[in-house]
C-alpha cells in the first residue's frame, strides 16, 4: 500500500498537534514532518516530498503558506480561517496553476457540517435568523469562519437577497471551544440548531476525511459539506 505522505503545518499548536496524534494513528497515512513558526515551509515540502500539507496556522499567515504549499506542487488541506472571497479565487488559481487541490474548511466536525446543511434547509420555512458563535479566549478572529459559511449558505439558499445580511454575535470565553447555534424565529415559534465540538478530537474525523480526499477532487473545494 502507498501512503499518503503528510506535512503538519502549526504542529505545535493545539489543532496541529492534535492533527499530529490523528495522522499517526492511520495506516494510510504517513507522517513525515511537522512545522511551525519559523520553519521553512517551502522547503520541508521539498525534502519530505509531501503529497499533502495540512495547515492549522493564523490568520494572517493562512494565504502566504497556501501559496507555499501549492507553489511547491503539494495538495493543500486549510483549515485555518479568515480566508476572504478574493483569497480563494487566488487559490482556485494557484491550483489551474501547479496542477494540485485544495480543501479550505471553516470547521473539520461533522456535526457542524450537518449543523449547516440543516439550517440552510430551515431557511425555506423560518422568516428570521441569527447566529451566535462561541469560542475560547484565544481565538484571533471573529466572526468565526463557521459563522459566516453558515450566514452565506442560508443567503444563498435564499437567493442572497442583498440588503438581508444575517446577524452573527461573537463570543469569547475561557472553557469553551468551538459551539455554534442557528437560532431561526416563525410566527409563534421558535428553532434552534446548535453544534458544541466539547474537545478538539472532534475535528480529526473530518480532518483525515480531507487528507485522504484532497487528490480525488478536483481544484478548490471551499467547504467540508462538498465532500459528504
Amino acid at each position: 500500500m502507498v501512503k499518503i505522505k503528510v506535512l503538519v503545518n502549526g504542529a505545535k499548536g493545539k489543532m496541529g498537534s492534535e492533527t499530529v496524534k490523528a495522522v499517526l494513528k492511520e495506516g494510510d497515512l504517513e507522517l513525515v514532518g511537522q512545522s511551525d513558526l519559523g520553519d521553512d515551509l517551502g522547503k520541508m515540502i521539498r525534502e519530505t516530498k509531501a503529497n499533502v500539507v495540512v495547515d492549522f496556522t493564523q490568520p494572517a499567515a493562512a494565504l502566504k503558506n497556501a501559496r507555499t504549499i501549492m507553489d511547491n506542487k503539494a495538495h493543500a488541506v486549510i483549515g485555518t480561517t479568515g480566508l476572504t472571497a478574493d483569497n480563494l479565487a487566488e487559490l482556485k488559481k494557484l491550483c489551474a496553476k501547479n496542477k494540485v487541490n485544495c480543501i479550505v474548511a471553516p470547521n473539520f466536525a461533522i456535526g457542524a457540517v450537518l449543523m449547516m446543511k440543516f439550517s440552510r434547509e430551515a431557511a425555506h420555512y423560518m422568516p428570521q435568523v441569527e447566529i451566535i458563535e462561541f469560542h475560547h479566549d484565544k481565538k484571533l478572529d471573529a466572526p468565526s469562519g463557521t459563522a459566516k459559511k453558515t450566514a452565506e449558505m442560508i443567503k444563498n439558499e435564499r437567493g442572497g437577497i442583498k440588503g438581508k445580511e444575517i446577524p452573527i454575535h461573537s463570543v469569547r470565553l475561557q472553557g469553551l471551544v468551538a459551539h455554534q447555534a442557528v437560532i431561526f424565529g416563525g410566527l409563534g415559534q421558535t428553532l434552534t440548531i446548535r453544534h458544541d465540538s466539547i474537545n478538539r478530537e472532534s475535528f480529526m474525523p473530518g480532518v483525515i476525511m480531507a487528507i485522504r480526499k484532497v487528490k480525488e477532487v478536483k481544484g478548490l473545494v471551499d467547504g467540508l459539506e462538498n465532500l459528504l
